[in-house]
């Protein structure tokens, strides 16, 4: 597909591991996964023209996770340009500059979050006809149906706060985005997620994932007869309290009889260091995103999750193999005073939206 640019930003996921899980090795994690063949070896993909665009975060478990991604893209034959975006007061303009000839000249640009401010100011760079929104995290949702009312892109657990000043500075890059992403005549806009999309503006076109590359790439897994726990940010981006959190965790994990925890990646090493020493579970954080490690396995045949993408991902990316997700609600009374007022029922919705996950009521805490 000639002159095409992808641009996936802040969103892929995480390396290595805490404590006794030792991390797994890059190289050796790549051949594995696409069959142990020496790079070189492998005729050059339908897609080679794709240049895959990582404009690097500065969390180094996000970096590390992204690295081991674009291990898999070039191995697939796409080029990947790695953007130290964030590394000092000058890369934004060095990253900018570096891709405005790119942008100006792709017929199609795919990107992977449409709410961060360095996408959206990139799409004003750009005269791209095409342009296709990937992404399987639960902001999707949010951000549909922002689109299809109209409303400025902000992300849900920030909604319903009053704008600072970097917002308002920023306002006017956000409203041409969103602008740029309204289809029209020109211009098209296409939108492919797992997640379930309820409100879909006019001229947008939704293509669901069904995960078939991921299953076809990876596993079938070994499954185990424990239970595994896939951990969440929620703390970290002010919406669940931490104590709660952690007696929620413990509970869930006592009750059904949890052994590992899977961190998300934007989870703090103190947080995972106490979750660990207070409910005795092995701390894992993922080198891939969850969706693959799982697929490689080994992996719990219960997985249980609170509200987030995976209860919608992992039964996609785990069709056949017997594993069940279970999902825990989250009880008002864990929120914060400063989550969003839209918190609760959004995270519902995660909940309420997801096929083929068996649901558990919120763990009662004492």
């Amino acid at each position: 597909m000639p002159g095409q640019a992808a641009v996936p930003v802040p969103a892929p996921p995480a390396p290595a591991a805490l404590g006794a899980v030792p991390p797994q090795s890059r190289r050796a994690a790549v051949r594995r996964a696409l069959g142990r063949r020496a790079p070189g070896d492998r005729a050059p993909a339908a897609g080679a023209d794709l240049t895959v665009v990582v404009l690097a975060p500065t969390d180094p478990m996000t970096r590390g996770q992204l690295r081991r991604m674009a291990d898999l893209a070039r191995e697939e034959g796409h080029r990947v340009r790695w953007e130290e975006a964030r590394g000092g007061a000058s890369a934004p303009f060095q990253t900018i500059g570096g891709l405005a000839g790119v942008l100006r000249r792709a017929d199609r640009i795919v990107m992977g979050d449409p709410f961060s401010r360095y996408v959206q100011l990139l799409l004003t760079i750009t005269r791209a006809k095409d342009l296709v929104v990937v992404d399987d995290g639960t902001a999707t949702m949010e951000f549909v149906a922002q689109l299809a009312r109209g409303e400025r892109l902000v992300r849900w657990h920030r909604k319903g706060g009053r704008p600072g000043a970097r917002d308002l500075l920023f306002a006017p890059v956000s409203s041409s985005a969103r602008r740029r992403l309204t289809p029209n005549a020109r211009r098209r806009v296409e939108v492919f997620s797992s997640m379930p999309v309820s409100e879909i503006p006019d001229g947008v076109t939704v293509t669901a994932n069904g995960f078939a590359w991921t299953r076809a790439r990876f596993g079938p897994p070994t499954v185990t007869v424990g239970a595994d726990m896939v951990g969440t940010s929620l703390v970290e981006t002010g919406v669940v309290d931490g104590e709660r959190y952690l007696e929620a965790v413990r509970a869930l994990a006592k009750a059904h009889g949890a052994t590992r925890y899977f961190a998300h990646r934007r989870e703090h090493p103190d947080k995972l260091r106490r979750l660990a020493a207070e409910t005795g579970l092995e701390i894992v954080r993922p080198e891939l995103p969850l969706e693959l490690i799982a697929r490689r396995g080994p992996v719990g045949r219960t997985i249980l999750s609170f509200p987030s993408t995976v209860v919608h991902t992992l039964p996609l990316a785990l069709a056949g193999t017997g594993v069940r997700v279970a999902v825990c609600d989250i009880d008002p009374a864990w929120l914060t005073d400063s989550a969003s007022p839209r918190a609760q029922g959004f995270l519902s919705g995660v909940t309420g939206t997801a096929r083929d996950v068996h649901r558990l009521a919120a763990v009662s805490l004492a």
